[in-house]
């Protein structure tokens, strides 16, 4: 086997004359899957419902990437570019498997970076502007405790490359959680001002959290056919596991009223806050500059 004596050596072993200039520049990664539809299953269906959940882990794995260096201990520094870096991983497939769905096979990169901001399907809590370490965690908590719920029920989906990339998705969710849950208790039962700020920052997410549990009619079809999961449905799990967290670290459920959204759209519907536009200039700003660029 080849050793390297530094990272730029192992840069340049290539097995090719190009590389990408941005993206992922790994090969596909469901190469070898059988990605055929299931009978009977809508393949734009799938592939929507697909988009919806691998763009909430492309738009949330953006965010946590900003905390590089910010986070209040190197351990934490690991741990939230790992995070990151699992909901990356989360993406790829389900982008991948988007574009074997509907029959375009399109490309995770053309997904992630050639979409404009109407066409991403991530719940508006993925995007929301990075605040401090307080909202981070309650956002964090949020979500993975959601999706946790939600990739647990899709293991049984009767599209198997949807029920693999959840069994995969589940192990890394239940580290995010308990991350997230150390940390909220840590932070609400600790000092005055710790708790102050992790329940700051569970009220600035809250208005958000009710959009995770209505159901798109994508979802509906899809979880009658027993393909998606209706996000309803695990409401009771979420609030369950946010109960016994708020009452270890001391913390006040929010009594906040939902946040609208336009004509009845929000994050499903391509309806967004004003920071995802944002978020989007910075992730797309290389590839949108220098389409099909190699180095």
């Amino acid at each position: 086997m080849m050793s390297f004596d530094n990272a730029y050596e192992a840069l340049i072993d290539a097995h090719d004359d190009s590389r990408w200039a941005f993206g992922t520049g790994f090969e596909d990664p469901l190469a070898g899957v059988d990605t055929s539809v299931p009978s009977g299953v809508d393949g734009d269906d799938l592939a929507r419902y697909c988009l919806m959940l691998g763009d909430d882990a492309l738009v949330f794995s953006h965010r946590l990437q900003q905390w590089c260096t910010r986070a209040p201990e190197l351990e934490d520094e690991v741990a939230i570019a790992n995070i990151g870096l699992d909901l990356l991983g989360q993406a790829r497939l389900l982008l991948a498997r988007a574009g074997k769905a509907d029959g375009t096979d399109r490309g995770e990169d053309d997904y992630a970076f050639f979409r404009d901001e109407h066409e991403f399907r991530n719940v508006r809590l993925a995007e929301l502007e990075r605040g401090d370490f307080g909202q981070l965690i309650a956002v964090l908590l949020v979500f993975s405790t959601w999706r946790l719920a939600l990739f647990q029920r899709l293991r049984s989906s009767v599209d198997p490359v949807l029920a693999a990339i959840a069994d995969k998705g589940v192990k890394e969710l239940t580290y995010h959680r308990d991350y997230a849950a150390q940390w909220a208790v840590r932070l609400g039962d600790g000092t005055a001002f710790s708790h102050e700020r992790m329940q700051a920052g569970l009220d600035g997410i809250w208005p958000f959290l009710d959009e995770l549990f209505v159901p798109h009619e994508t979802e509906s079809r899809l979880a009658a056919a027993g393909v998606a999961v209706d996000p309803a449905s695990v409401r009771e799990e979420f609030d369950d596991v946010l109960a016994q967290v708020f009452a270890a670290g001391s913390l006040a459920r929010p009594e906040i009223a939902g946040k609208a959204g336009v004509n009845g759209q929000t994050g499903r519907g391509g309806r967004h806050t004003e920071a995802m536009g944002y978020l989007l200039a910075e992730l797309q700003s290389v590839a949108r500059a220098h389409p099909e660029a190699t180095w």
